[in-house]
Parts: structure tokens; sequence; C-alpha cells
């Protein structure tokens, strides 16, 4: 069995350009060249038409209207500009947002800020054991100066998708707006945000194959219509959101990548599925003490992500160096502290520690999966050997329950 190496297994930190993506994009660059707000020449209007298109390729992957889409430089600036532009904009009804406790490390950031300088309360909604935020929870959580509702659609590390239908309904009786994080979700599961009553909703390119550098913001124009206040000033692009030239050839990709996702998705998210199911499977015959992370049922079909019992997350990555695998977020993974989308799902930090995520994509084969699975259990077995807690709990020793000495 050949298998060409390294094996790329973080598509959830990102993805290659599809080729049909790049070759929708490449004349862009050269030859169709104009400033999409140019409006009195044939460059300009081309660029325009272009992106026009794309809106509309974006727009249907999520069943919203072109008008809706607001285009970015990704997913975080979107999530910015959701959050801030709903704080500065609504600032006055209230002072109050309710987040995901597992929510995306951006939307804690920019939530941070807000209760760092200017003087707002986030109530952060806690998870189950599989990683679901239930209504009832968001419902509870509500008070009559809340203004927006944060939920990420599916997570980053854990691959949990939530029930943002329900959420929707609660989110609309009291009137509060919702928005999520749907950087993981869109392209890789059906994404509705009518049926699901979401008011914003952020979108990334190259997490779908699409480039670097590109993202949307969905607005909702009716039912309510959400007003944002910007937070780039200059030129008054994007009905205003947003000022700045747009990356024509990103905003060309970043549609035909939505495209081909609305074209493929059930066929590739079941072939996903299977790779992902065999490649659990093939851990788990061969180990013991391993715990699957998040829902089995509510999931995305290319996540797995796997605590090994008695071995470091550090480790485990330094001896599969021919495998890119993440032992956390991309967005944290500069820091040494346990995934805290991990702890919150009720795992020791020990255990969150010795995390590793898989994450399949478009072109990963059978061939990279049977690789992977019997080095990941033999390098599992070797460095369990080398531990002599993996030793002591195998004899019985309760290790809780061991005093060790500081010496």
């Amino acid at each position: 069995m050949s298998v060409k190496i390294p094996i790329y297994m973080d598509y959830q930190s990102t993805t290659p350009v599809d080729p049909r993506v790049l070759e929708a994009m490449l004349p862009y660059f050269t030859e169709v060249f104009g400033h999409p707000a140019s409006r009195n020449h044939s460059f300009g209007w081309d660029a325009e038409q272009a992106v026009d298109v794309a809106r509309e390729q974006v727009a249907k992957l999520i069943g919203a209207t072109a008008k809706e889409v607001i285009f970015t430089s990704g997913g975080t600036e979107a999530i910015n500009l959701a959050i801030r532009g709903v704080a500065e904009m609504y600032g006055e009804k209230g002072r109050h947002m309710v987040v995901a406790v597992t929510d995306s490390r951006p939307v804690h950031d920019v939530v941070k800020r807000l209760v760092r300088e200017h003087q707002y309360e986030v109530t952060e909604v806690p998870v189950d054991k599989e990683g679901r935020v239930s209504a009832d929870a968001v419902k509870a959580a509500l008070r009559p100066d809340t203004i927006l509702i944060s939920v990420m659609m599916a997570n980053n590390e854990i691959g949990t998708v939530q029930d943002m239908v329900a959420i929707g309904k609660v989110a609309k009786e009291a009137g509060v707006l919702l928005f999520s994080d749907a950087t993981e979700a869109v392209g890789k599961v059906p994404v509705d945000v009518q049926e699901m009553g979401i008011d914003l909703l952020a979108v990334t390119a190259h997490k779908m194959y699409g480039p670097k550098g590109v993202g949307a913001l969905y607005v909702r124009r009716r039912n309510p219509r959400v007003r944002l206040s910007a937070q780039i000033d200059g030129g008054g692009h994007e009905r205003g959101m947003r000022s700045g030239t747009l990356n024509v050839p990103g905003v060309v990709g970043m549609g035909k990548a939505a495209e081909l996702c609305m074209q493929e998705m059930p066929e590739e998210s079941a072939r996903m599925g299977v790779l992902r199911d065999h490649l659990e499977n093939g851990i788990l015959a061969g180990l013991d003490e391993v715990q699957v992370n998040g829902s089995r049922e509510h999931r995305l079909p290319h996540n797995l992500n796997i605590s090994f019992a008695y071995v470091e997350g550090e480790s485990m990555l330094m001896g599969l160096k021919e495998i890119a695998l993440a032992s956390g977020s991309a967005c944290t993974t500069a820091t040494l502290e346990p995934s805290y989308v991990i702890r919150a799902l009720g795992v020791s930090e020990e255990l969150a520690h010795s995390s590793l995520r898989f994450s399949i994509g478009r072109f990963t084969t059978e061939e990279e999966v049977e690789y992977v699975i019997g080095r990941v259990v033999e390098t599992i077995q070797r460095l369990r050997e080398m531990s002599p807690l993996y030793e002591m709990a195998k004899e019985g020793v309760d290790l809780s329950q061991v005093q060790w000495s500081a010496h």
C-alpha cells in the first residue's frame, strides 16, 4: 500500500483550494481585474457582475437572498462585524448577550472585549456531555435587556452540531437576534437561515475548498430587518456595512466553492461519514482506554475527536509527525491550556490534554485512513509502554487515590 506522506487530516483547520475553484478565480487576477465599484466602464461592470453571481451562489447555499450576503475578509471579520455591529446599533436597548460556552474563540474574544471596555454583560450557556446546547438553557439565560444570542452551529473541535431550529424558535419568541458562527457547518451539512430562524451567520471560504482571506456575513433583511453599525469605514461598500475594495478573485472563488458544495454535499458527506466511521472503529478496535468526544449522532460527517488516556497530546503529535492533526482548535494551538471545549463536556483536565482531532475531507483516501489507523495504534501503544500511569491503571491501582510526593 503506497501512501503519499505527509497525510493531511486537519481539514477543519483549513482546506486546499479545489482545482475547479482555482480555475474559476484565475481570470480575475489578470483579465477581469476591474474594481466592482467602478460604474463607468466595462472593466468595473464585469467585476461587479462576477461578484453578483458569487453573492447568489453563497446565498443559495444558506437559504438566503443575495442582498443579505455581505462579503468580508473571512470568518473572524464576519464574527466581529456581527457582534460589535449589533452591540453598537442596539446598545440602547440592552447590554446583555447570551453565548454558548463552546462557541468559537473569536466569538468569546469579541464578547470579552465588549464586557471589558463597554460594560456589556454575558451569560455563558453550558452544554451537555455531548457538547449540545439545549434550547431551554438558552431561554433560561435570557433577560429583558438581552440583545443577542450566539450559538456556534457546528463545533470546530468535537464536530457537534446544534439544534438551531429549536434555538431559533426561542430567539424569535423572545424577540432577540440570533447569531451563529457557521464557518464549520456551511458546505458540510444543510444550512437554512429561514428554517433555523437565524438573523446573522458567519461563513468562510477556506473551510469549504475556497481561498483564504474571504468570507461572508448573512444579515437578515426582513422579519426583522437587522441593522449593523459598520466596523470599517470608507466608501460605503457592501450596503454601507463593510467598506473596502472587494477581493474579487477571492469572492469568485468563494462563490464557486459554495456552488460545488451545494451540488456535491449529500454524496460527499455520505462518503466522508463512511471514512470517518472506519477511522473511528479501527482506532477503537486497536486500543483500550480511549474516549470519543462530542455527539455520536449529531456530528459533522468528517470530524473525529478522541482522548487517549495516559498519553500526552503533544507527545502523540510528535510521534505522528507525518500526519497533520490537531490537539485543539487551530485558533488556540499557541496555548498549552487544555481545550476549553473538551473541558466543557465534563472531561477531566488530564483527558482533555490527551485529545486529538482527526478531520478528513474531499481529497482523503481509504488508503490514508488505513495508514493513519495503523500509525495511531502503534504510536499510542509505544507511548503507553513508557507510561508508569498506564501500567499502574492496568494493575488496578486507583490513580485518584495515589498520594504523589513533591520530591
